[in-house]
């Protein structure tokens, strides 16, 4: 039985559509490391709460109290862990107390967004829960943009330094050291 000549071109097309250049979607590997300084209190603050839990918490233990509190951020990012060192980018996203007892634990979705250096213009995101007593965290990479796009990998941070205002604010510079895997995608 002969094909038809319109079903082999056809199936030609379909072939052609599928094989893509192998050197567009190769892997690369991506180390970053910056810091982000995070202010809850003063003139200024760069993360504000926007919700607090609705009961009336009557008990002493200070973590439980800060159950259900949520804060977006927009936080510089930066080179050194001095506050005044050149600004590489901003992380913007919210973050919940997500822990009832004996651990803070935080719930965070945030964009690690770039505005100067050579990731200018990308950026990736963070989701995932940080244990913020921990010394170091491991969160995961779950996308990105830019020279990012498509990206996967993980991030650790670890608390530089932190100056705690009351029982329930603390600024803080948190330093974190990435692992990207992304496309080698120029923008």
């Amino acid at each position: 039985m002969a094909v038809p000549s319109k079903l082999v071109l056809l199936i030609a097309v379909l072939v052609a559509s599928c094989t893509t250049d192998t050197e567009a979607l190769k892997h690369k590997k991506t180390h970053i490391q910056f810091y982000m300084e995070n202010i809850v209190g003063g003139p200024k603050p760069t993360a504000v709460q926007v919700a607090r839990r609705l009961s009336n918490y009557t008990g002493s233990d200070p973590i439980a109290a800060m159950f259900g509190s949520v804060s977006v951020m927009d936080n510089p990012l930066t080179v050194t862990p001095n506050p005044n060192s050149t600004v590489i980018g901003r992380a913007q996203g919210i973050y919940a107390m997500a822990s009832q007892h004996n651990e803070l634990s935080l719930l965070m979705t945030l964009t690690f967004g770039f505005i100067s250096g050579p990731y200018n213009g990308s950026s990736f995101s963070v989701v995932g829960r940080n244990p913020v007593m921990n010394e170091v965290r491991e969160m995961p990479i779950v996308g990105g943009t830019g020279i990012f796009r498509l990206a996967r990998g993980y991030c650790f941070a670890r608390t530089y330094s932190m100056y705690q205002m009351d029982m329930y604010q603390m600024d803080s510079v948190i330093g974190y050291n990435a692992t990207i895997l992304h496309y080698n995608v120029t923008v």
